[in-house]
């Protein structure tokens, strides 16, 4: 299962390795998408709203948790196309007890700030016992949140991105199983949505542990490998600390967005979480794609082949844009028929109000593709600082034209201040590109690319 992305076709191999990536992000929105399904047709439009505004919460704090292991998996791809094995083990044990302790740190803040981000999120007062309830149960799913992701990453490292695809295939399975018996037969509420999927993230977590130890002890830590190396920690906090802070600010962006859509009321809330839902899945192949070209991007680095990491940026640009744009007009056709599958059609007023988000918003999802590529080149380099850059300016811009422009142009302030950060936060990292590239890579020792 193990995937080399230094040798054979570029294109080849960036979609064979994508693919499951693609898959296994589509299966994990099903997790919030069950949620969503079964608690706007069975709990109503409040428990809908809360629902959504918990999962805008969610997203931010697991982005910690992701960036970091994304951070660590650069590291650890470099390393692997380096040859490196002993150096990799020992990067893997430091990332292991640095991630699981800040891990379990944020879920201890999370429960202790439980209030506060309720405050901040602006939830309405009816909205409000739903979104509690909800959240003291899917906190506690934060640590395997990490395990999955972080023995993810490592496996993605070395090539393989099809294992982890089963065992979120498996949890996708059991968290709706789980929804329909908690929420329909038990009727539980909104607790039991949360129960489920915590149960599935914990299946996922322990089964990618279990296939890591059975099925790579090339790569299980031995005791020397258990030691303190400041350089090499240095090195994956280095680029693990600003993945993450890149992907928790652009989540924190999108919570701020949140907060600013639910000052419009319970409507414009429903419609919101709806149509993020469909964003999620029209887009999340192109950032799944993107996170993949990352883990292409490195290994070659690692294995100091310049030729063959600009080559990969040509074919993944194209393959990424044209996707981009087919979706794009998928989704301005069919938007209202998408949205039934989360709102009862009866809900006129919120059904007109995600269609009018879809079709303003939904049109210009090359801008987020293209961010997505810039973002996983960037990381691939090593220089994740450049991420944090673009992901500042994309939803500062998003956040400041927002709250600056709604309360005169109501809600299309909102949706249009979406896609002017992406476009703004492109010219940005285009204009970089050639300069990161010369600086990082055509310094590397020059092999054979091969194509």
């Amino acid at each position: 299962m193990q995937q080399d992305l230094t040798q054979g076709s570029i294109r080849a191999g960036l979609i064979r390795f994508s693919l499951p990536l693609i898959a296994g992000n589509l299966l994990q929105q099903l997790y919030n998408v069950a949620d969503t399904l079964i608690v706007g047709r069975f709990l109503g439009n409040v428990a809908l709203a809360a629902v959504g505004s918990a999962f805008s919460l969610m997203i931010l704090l697991t982005s910690l948790i992701l960036g970091l292991c994304m951070g660590s998996g650069v590291v650890f791809s470099q390393l692997y196309g380096e040859g490196n094995t002993e150096k990799l083990k020992t990067a893997m044990t430091n990332a292991f007890c640095l991630i699981a302790t800040l891990s379990l740190l944020l879920m201890a803040l999370s429960y202790a700030l439980l209030n506060a981000f309720i405050s901040l999120l602006r939830v309405p007062q009816e909205a409000v016992p739903d979104i509690t309830s909800y959240l003291l149960v899917i906190f506690a799913g934060i640590f395997f949140t990490f395990l999955y992701n972080f023995f993810a990453a490592v496996l993605r490292s070395v090539g393989n991105s099809f294992a982890p695809l089963l065992f979120l295939l498996l949890s996708t399975v059991v968290n709706i199983a789980l929804d329909l018996l908690f929420v329909i037969v038990f009727h539980w509420g909104v607790s039991g949505a949360a129960l489920a999927t915590v149960i599935a993230q914990g299946l996922s977590a322990a089964g990618i542990v279990l296939y890591f130890a059975l099925r790579l002890p090339a790569l299980r830590p031995s005791r020397a490998t258990f030691r303190l190396d400041r350089p090499l920690l240095g090195r994956i906090a280095s680029v693990s600390v600003l993945t993450s802070v890149q992907q928790s600010i652009m989540n924190f962006g999108i919570l701020l967005v949140q907060s600013l859509v639910n000052s419009f009321g319970i409507a414009t809330m429903a419609a919101f979480a709806a149509g993020v839902k469909i964003d999620s899945f029209a887009y999340s192949p192109a950032q799944d794609f993107a996170n993949g070209f990352a883990t292409f991007v490195a290994q070659n680095t690692g294995a100091g082949k310049p030729d063959r990491v600009k080559q990969g940026i040509r074919e993944a640009a194209l393959l990424s844009l044209s996707f981009c744009a087919v979706v794009s007009a998928l989704i301005f056709v069919f938007a209202r028929p998408l949205l039934t599958l989360f709102i009862d059609p009866g809900e006129t007023e919120i059904l007109d109000i995600g269609v009018h988000y879809l079709r303003v918003e939904g049109v210009f999802y090359v801008g987020i593709g293209l961010l997505f590529l810039l973002y996983a080149i960037y990381r691939g380099l090593e220089q994740a600082g450049m991420s944090v850059v673009l992901t500042v300016i994309s939803l500062g811009l998003r956040v400041v034209l927002a709250y600056a422009f709604a309360p005169h142009f109501g809600m299309t302030a909102i949706w249009l201040a979406i896609p002017i950060g992406w476009f703004i936060a492109d010219a940005v990292g285009l204009l970089r590109l050639r300069g990161a590239l010369g600086k990082t890579v055509e310094a590397l020792p020059q092999t054979p690319s091969g194509t």
